[in-house]
Parts: C-alpha cells; structure tokens; sequence
C-alpha cells in the first residue's frame, strides 16, 4: 500500500465555471513547482457547457445563452449546474500511479463507492468512463457521473461531475459525453428523495482518501 500522502480540501462553495479553470490552471503551477501540497477542489457551477479535446459540435442542441468553453479535459460534451458536485483533483501522480487508465478507474471507484453510501448499486459501463447504475425495474442503464481529465508534466486536474440533485432536463440542451440527454440520472432521481449535497461531499471526501491515499485537511 502507498504511504498516506498529506493533501487538502478546498470546498468553493458556488462559483463561475471560468473562475475556478483560473484557479485551477494556478494550483496545477503551484504543485509543479512543489509550493503546494495535493488538492482536491469541490465546486457547484451556475449553468455551464463544456466541450473537451474529443468534442463533436453536432452534440450542442438548444443551449441557447448557456456559457460555453472548449477546454483541455478529454471528452465530449457535458453540462454543469446546481445541484451537480464537480470535483478537480490537483494531483502529483505518484511514479506508480502514473497510468492515466489506473487514475480514471480509481476516480471512477471513489464515486461507485460514493453512491453506494446512499444505497445505490454503482457499476462501471465498458467503454463509457464514469459511474452509472442500473434501473431496477428495467435494467436500463442510467449515468450518474462524467469524468474528463488532464495532465500537465503528471499534475491532473478537471476531473468529475456527479449528478446529487441536478434538474436533469438541463442535459436537453446537449448530447452528454455523445450520448442521449435521458441517459442521465441523479443520486435523487434514483432514490425519489432529496439528498443534501454536504452528506455526498462528506462521501466523496472519504473516498478519494481511501482510494488515492491521501489526507485531505481543510484548506
């Protein structure tokens, strides 16, 4: 097992998407040079699109004046919005954990391990990167989270969106990640309850400790 690595939790409440990619373009320089220790950012973004490095423009629809950035993640399309916990791990990969298939898998595992603490099934979907769950009374698969990352000289950063209580209509406006809107679902729609976001943000934290082997202290 790795030895534990000290990092922090900067939790920015809610912000503008082009704010945090600053913040977050400083931190990677940060950790470059050492000046900063592994960080784990979580956000909620006011409505947003986002176009990755494999981004098809036939999958924007109606997004009418939503705010839209083609950024340096890969992937497709993909929303952000209320109700949406996005998380940008700043992460100096370790030499053996620089394998960037083993890093989405473990993000991948941090949020399976994460909707499992609210009683969902979380499985992986070959060949579609995220978290998804089954429809119990179809089978149907329904995707929780998307992931899309980058790494600068082994630092990482964008990462995940993981759907708590998002108004999944918002998905209308786009093909996500190159997939129909309906494929998406919420850790609420799921459950048919409310769930509140600090609860999901306290999962996510244990999870990515676990998973990655590292001690998140309050920033």
């Amino acid at each position: 097992m790795s030895e534990v690595l000290p990092a922090r939790l900067l939790d920015l409440g809610t912000r503008d998407f082009a704010e945090v990619w600053g913040i977050q373009r400083e931190l990677v320089a940060a950790r470059q040079r050492d000046e900063i220790p592994d960080t784990l950012i979580f956000v909620e973004h006011p409505h947003v699109i986002t176009l990755g490095r494999s981004s098809h423009r036939e999958n924007l629809l109606a997004i009418a004046d939503i705010p839209t950035f083609e950024i340096e993640r890969g992937g497709d399309v993909t929303y952000h919005g209320p109700g949406q916990l996005v998380g940008y791990p700043i992460f100096l990969l370790r030499p053996e954990e620089r394998d960037l298939h083993r890093y989405l898998r473990n993000m991948e595992e941090c949020l399976l391990r994460t909707v499992g603490d609210f009683g969902i099934a979380g499985e992986r979907n070959p060949g579609w990167t995220g978290a998804w769950t089954a429809l119990p009374e179809t089978g149907e698969k329904r995707k929780l989270a998307s992931i899309g990352v980058a790494v600068k000289r082994w630092v990482t950063m964008h990462g995940f969106a993981l759907n708590v209580s998002t108004d999944l209509s918002r998905f209308a406006a786009i093909n996500p990640c190159g997939l129909e809107a309906n494929v998406m679902a919420s850790i609420a729609s799921v459950l048919d309850r409310p769930v509140e976001m600090d609860s999901v943000k306290a999962a996510a934290r244990t999870h990515f400790a676990d998973v990655f082997q590292r001690a998140f202290a309050d920033a």
